[in-house]
């Protein structure tokens, strides 16, 4: 597969704050993300994925005020997306510091928005985002609007699409499995892995990292996880983990 598959902690800005939801709903706040990115440079992440779902509900403006101070403060690669609808906007993210921006709900009526971007900054630093879940009669189907709006794509024509426009990664989150802790979706990676020729990201339910093991046999590039990183179980109490040197030389060996 080339490259180490990758272990990135999702973060959930809303309000300037930090927050962590249950698939998709109930946001709760959990910190402040200077002080979670603080604590993710010693626990020397791969990388970080901001995501503000704020932005996309309300057709808002990025936060560059905030990513900037977030950028200052991270030694690590960090992934931004949440209401980026122009290139000038992805441009002022970039000029932040950002390496990759994650595009999502503009794609809906703006899918040229990716090779836009890709032409300018190349298309290792434009991420494409399917947020999924099952609908009707048990089949997928993409989600905008951090899973307030369905549309008419599945996942696996949404992710050919969106590779074919230019983007250069694609991350996977199953909106019904976000916050529950039970697993990835093994199967549509699976599928999704061998179709298409960029790298794909999983996210939503992971527990442990037996998932993050099964996950990369089936082709995932990156594992996400929010919750896991987030909470310590079995009573969620807030408490920042990252694998440690051991874990991660069992993971890939």
């Amino acid at each position: 597969m080339g490259l180490r598959p990758r272990v990135i902690p999702v973060l959930l800005l809303q309000n300037g704050g930090l927050v962590k939801t249950y698939k998709f709903k109930q946001p709760k706040y959990v910190g402040d993300p200077i002080n979670a990115v603080k604590i993710f440079n010693e626990k020397e992440v791969d990388e970080l994925l901001l995501l503000d779902i704020n932005c996309s509900i309300n057709q808002t403006e990025p936060d560059y005020k905030l990513i900037l101070e977030i950028v200052s403060e991270a030694f690590m690669p960090i992934g931004y997306g949440g209401g980026i609808k122009t290139v000038d906007q992805a441009k002022r993210i970039f000029d932040l510091g950002i390496e990759k921006i994650i595009l999502n709900t503009s794609l809906q009526y703006n899918l040229e928005l990716v090779s836009q971007i890709s032409s300018i900054y190349g298309s290792s630093s434009v991420v494409a985002n399917i947020d999924y879940k099952k609908s009707i009669f048990w089949k997928h189907k993409v989600y905008f609007k951090s899973g307030t709006v369905k549309s008419v794509y599945n996942p696996i024509d949404w992710a050919l699409k969106l590779q074919e426009a230019g983007a250069g990664e694609i991350i996977l989150n199953n909106i019904d499995k976000e916050g529950t802790y039970s697993g990835y979706d093994e199967e549509l990676l699976s599928i999704i892995s061998k179709k298409i020729k960029v790298p794909v990201v999983v996210s939503g339910g992971a527990s442990s990292m037996d998932d993050f093991k099964k996950a990369i046999k089936l082709g995932a590039s990156g594992m996400a996880a929010g919750s896991m990183f987030i909470y310590k179980r079995p009573h969620n109490a807030v408490l920042i983990s990252y694998p440690s040197s051991i874990e991660f030389k069992n993971l890939y060996n």
